[in-house]
């Protein structure tokens, strides 16, 4: 029997099923990203080697790109462990990390910390640091750690999802019975909830009597426009408008988007010095889980710089 640690730290990692832009039916695109909270232990790091899905067709390999991390760092933050990975349509029983290696800083209670790593040469340990016991980690560097899903089941289609699980640290970190020099690892993971991405639909059209000016010798029109959307970290998307069934509305749709809230503008080609839009940019957008907001804007004039 294993003492564990009396309080909760959580572990999220939010797995986005997206669908391939651009490419055919049957192709899901997969991000992973581990997230957690605050909890008793002074550090918990972790180097996971590979990500994979195991499923109808065997070992479907998400990302072999090692990273390692203290999760007790990830609080208000994540880290991205897999980036947009191709996943065929399908049925998938386990989600799976391999862990290469792991140590964690414990509070002994008398104001000094101890140290417990799977090797003492592990690469994640701090320049210097002192070993104190032994952190087993049975099977991950080799079958996984097997993230547990609700279901059972992992159903790849062509929707887009967030799939949550809950990485319970305390549970998954203690005492070897009987061996105070010990500790063992044996993460404890478990799905919880979906979320549905959402999706902005914005519109441009010309007001009535407006007549775009010519820039760099050329006649501007609304195809020389982009639309900008900006999230909360300053990340912008800029994608160009587009008039598709040649109805004069032009037309851009973002996809996949974390529910929250995002600025949206428009900019012009080089010698655009500003643009008059109605409603006013910049523009607040309100992704909502699951649904698609549309937005109408009409271009009322642009003002260019000396031709």
């Amino acid at each position: 029997m294993k003492t564990h640690l009396i309080s909760r730290l959580t572990a999220l990692v939010a797995v986005m099923l997206l669908p391939l832009l651009g490419c055919g039916s049957g192709n899901s695109k997969l991000t992973v990203l581990l997230k957690d909270a605050p909890g008793d232990f002074k550090e918990a790091v972790v180097t996971i080697d590979q990500v994979y899905l195991q499923g109808e067709g065997g070992k479907l390999v998400l990302s072999d790109k090692k990273v390692t991390t203290d999760l007790l760092t990830l609080a208000n933050d994540t880290a991205t462990l897999v980036q947009d990975a191709v996943v065929p349509e399908g049925t998938y029983g386990e989600l799976r990390f391999v862990v290469s290696g792991a140590y964690v800083r414990v509070d002994n209670g008398d104001g000094t910390t101890s140290i417990y790593a799977t090797s003492p040469n592990y690469e994640g340990l701090p320049d210097g640091a002192q070993v104190d016991g032994d952190l087993q980690a049975p099977s991950l560097g080799s079958s996984g750690l097997k993230v547990k899903l609700d279901g059972d089941k992992l159903e790849v289609t062509g929707e887009q999802k967030v799939l949550v699980v809950d990485f319970d640290v305390s549970q998954s970190f203690g005492h070897d019975a009987g061996n105070m020099r010990k500790w063992v690892m044996h993460p404890v993971i478990k799905g919880a909830d979906i979320t549905l991405t959402g999706s902005a639909a914005v519109t441009l059209t010309l007001a009535d009597g407006t007549t775009l000016p010519t820039v760099n010798g050329e006649q501007l029109t609304l195809a020389d426009f982009n639309a900008v959307l900006t999230n909360s970290d300053g990340t912008r998307t800029v994608v160009a408008l587009a008039d598709t069934n040649e109805d004069g509305v032009f037309e851009v749709n973002f996809k996949f988007l974390f529910p929250g809230a995002y600025t949206l503008s428009f900019e012009g080609p080089m010698g655009v010095t500003s643009i008059n839009v109605t409603p006013a940019i910049p523009f607040t957008v309100n992704v909502e889980s699951g649904k698609e907001g549309t937005y109408a804007f009409t271009l009322n004039g642009v003002v260019a710089g000396a031709q």
